[in-house]
């Protein structure tokens, strides 16, 4: 009997589609993993958000087959052999996998198989784009004066508004309602009937009595039939709607301070290189947490709160002083923001290069004020050569674990850095 194979290459049908679609996606996560970085390497940061199509080696895909197996143990001989016995060791053919066409291989008769290319959307590129991101040691904070609230399901009401109604389980209620009322009714109707039926038999045979007894057993079965056809078909008790309770959640209010320096030392380049490590941050922070409120701090020799706008596209400069954006942080902090109730987070950009005696004072207001206060800071330096406050920054390194620093001095590296500041805790860093 020859082997059959059984290839299911029907179109999905309703609601089938992105079920099937999410099986694929978890099934080839790391190849679409590594099609998404080699993606961001050769995208600008305005294309950043937007679909892609992914190409899978054919050798990566593999189909599940039904066939016959040849169950228990047996003796077969195949007619034709002339060169081996029971025990000879077949040596593998050259050329790998057999002989179907690999990727790049052409073929003189018009044969062959391409890569699988799977087109991501927007949505699900992004999805891939922040996988395993998380802002770190995020903690519920205590119930504000205003509680938040969240509603779940509970169960079915016999009250509601109409836009609550469950129309299937409101019928289903009817109907044995239906049953319920009618079933003595409907059994008396049917005795009855038999019983009619005898009694017209007999009348028609002349028996006297059954004729005199006829009219009375029509009024009965009358009125059984219009008993059983008052009962309504839909009652108000039959009604079931959807039940939603609110209950209090606790909140993890957080609050992101995006630090850039903008002074004269700020080249094009590096001021690039900042704003696409920024905008990565703001796009993982709006796409991630609905309840997030960032701060922007532009300075030079002096620190601005800015909006989202000024922040990426004024081109204000100067000197450069940045302990002035740190005060301007704590400050905001004191006013706004209480570490009891909020989950602070920093970020700040700069190529280091900062007025000598004030890069001792940054350390100290990270060291002093600051540090104590957040949950996490990270520092990008966008220049290869050591500043003075790298250097600084680095001795707090040891004392602080939540403090991290990097470095990024060309574009491709913004993505990696930005992806090991911010992993999850406890998550292996991906190769990038």
């Amino acid at each position: 009997m020859a082997l059959q194979s059984i290839i299911d290459r029907r179109l999905a049908g309703k609601n089938k589609s992105i079920g099937n679609r999410e099986r694929f996606m978890r099934r080839y996560k790391q190849q679409i993993r590594e099609a998404v970085r080699r993606a961001v390497d050769g995208r600008g940061i305005r294309d950043l958000e937007r679909g892609e199509e992914v190409r899978i080696p054919k050798k990566d895909l593999s189909e599940p087959v039904f066939h016959h197996a040849q169950g228990g143990s047996r003796d077969v001989v195949h007619p034709g052999n002339q060169d081996y016995i029971r025990g000879d060791r077949i040596k593998r053919p050259d050329g790998g996998q057999g002989g179907g066409s690999g990727k790049g291989q052409a073929s003189d008769q018009g044969e062959g198989e391409d890569d699988f290319t799977f087109a991501l959307s927007k949505e699900e590129f992004m999805q891939v784009f922040f996988e395993d991101l998380a802002l770190p040691h995020l903690i519920r904070t205590q119930l504000a004066e205003t509680p938040e609230f969240k509603t779940h399901r509970a169960g079915f009401t016999s009250d509601g508004t109409p836009n609550n109604l469950h129309v299937v389980r409101s019928l289903r209620g009817a109907l044995g309602r239906r049953i319920a009322l009618g079933m003595g009714a409907r059994g008396e109707l049917a005795e009855l009937e038999a019983e009619r039926a005898l009694t017209e038999a007999a009348a028609e045979a002349g028996d006297a009595e059954a004729r005199a007894a006829l009219p009375e057993l029509l009024v009965r079965i009358t009125a059984l039939r219009e008993r059983i056809g008052r009962i309504p078909f839909l009652d108000p008790i039959d009604l079931k709607f959807r039940s939603r309770v609110k209950t209090p959640v606790p909140t993890s209010k957080a609050v992101m301070f995006c630090l850039m320096d903008v002074s004269g030392s700020m080249d094009e380049s590096r001021k690039e290189l900042s704003k696409r490590f920024f905008i990565l941050l703001y796009m993982f922070l709006t796409r991630h947490y609905e309840k997030i409120e960032i701060v922007f701090i532009r300075h030079h020799t002096q620190a601005q709160e800015v909006d989202e706008e000024n922040f990426f596209h004024a081109r204000e400069t100067g000197g450069t002083v940045v302990s002035s954006a740190l005060v301007l942080m704590e400050e905001i902090i004191r006013a706004r923001y209480s570490p009891t109730e909020w989950n602070i987070y920093g970020a700040q950009a700069s190529d280091g290069d900062n007025w000598h005696h004030d890069s001792g004072r940054c350390r100290e207001l990270l060291d002093q004020k600051l540090l104590p206060l957040v949950r996490y800071f990270a520092y990008v330096q966008v220049a290869e050569e050591e500043q003075n406050l790298w250097e600084e920054y680095t001795h707090l390194q040891a004392a602080h674990p939540h403090f991290a620093m990097r470095k990024a001095v060309s574009a491709d590296q913004i993505y990696p850095v930005f992806r090991d500041l911010f992993k999850k805790e406890g998550a292996t860093q991906a190769a990038a």
